[in-house]
């Protein structure tokens, strides 16, 4: 498949592993890998996910931008081309992919792209799930296997349109290039740095036996102060 400029590739372990943790523990993970606080490639604000008992989506940014508040100004022949050529993007690509969709009437989002027919048809295609900051519906009906991260939930499509395509994005603050690693959940979502790639692992791994030195004691029956000053003095150690 061809690589976009944005990808790095993942080995299949490494993106086990980010399928079973949250979006925070990534982030936290991300700053371990960094060396230091700061990390700042996620979103911002309150999304909703369509099936947050799901865990999270992990793959490539395949990207877009649509519109739904007003017709489109183009003629009909541009518009149905445009949108094929959207579908064939979606079914393209590395995978495991991501559609992240930007809907350019943010915050006046009234189109809800992502139902069930469109649901339907990018996970027949591969893709992992669908990151926007536009609308989504049809709840009961997405199928399993797909979550989508939205910006809000509504009734109607509008005049949806797709206006650009394999163009960076931006949702809920997040500037998201094509082929980026993306990960997200009912949390919101993140970019992966290429950088941090080769080191994630260890890192997730490392933060993830960190925090046990103080969840497992405040699990345990009879934990107090002292036992907790004693699990934290351990994890201040951990950290260094």
């Amino acid at each position: 498949m061809p690589i976009s400029p944005g990808h790095v590739p993942v080995d299949e372990a490494l993106l086990t592993l980010l399928r079973g943790v949250d979006t925070p523990s990534v982030c936290n993970a991300i700053e371990v890998a960094q060396g230091q606080r700061g990390f700042n490639r996620f979103t911002r604000g309150t999304m909703l996910c369509s099936a947050p008992e799901e865990g999270a989506i992990v793959g490539y940014a395949r990207t877009a931008k649509i519109a739904a508040l007003a017709p489109p100004s183009e003629p009909a022949g541009v518009i149905k081309a445009r949108r094929m050529d959207y579908y064939r993007h979606m079914s393209e690509g590395p995978r495991p992919a991501v559609a992240v969709v930007e809907d350019v009437d943010y915050p006046n989002c009234i189109g809800a792209y992502w139902g069930e027919i469109n649901t339907t048809v990018h996970k027949g295609f591969g893709l992992a799930g669908a990151l926007t900051n536009g609308v989504m519906r049809d709840l009961g009906d997405v199928p399993d296997g797909f979550p989508v991260v939205a910006g809000s939930i509504g009734p109607s499509h509008g005049f949806v349109h797709v206006r650009e395509i394999d163009t960076p994005v931006n949702v809920f603050g997040l500037e998201v290039a094509p082929g980026e690693l993306v990960h997200a959940d009912r949390h919101g979502a993140l970019v992966v740095p290429n950088e941090v790639v080769p080191d994630l692992a260890d890192a997730l791994n490392k933060m993830l036996s960190m925090e046990r030195l103080v969840l497992e004691p405040a699990r345990a029956p009879g934990f107090d102060f002292a036992a907790f000053e004693a699990a934290w003095s351990a994890f201040e150690k951990a950290r260094t």
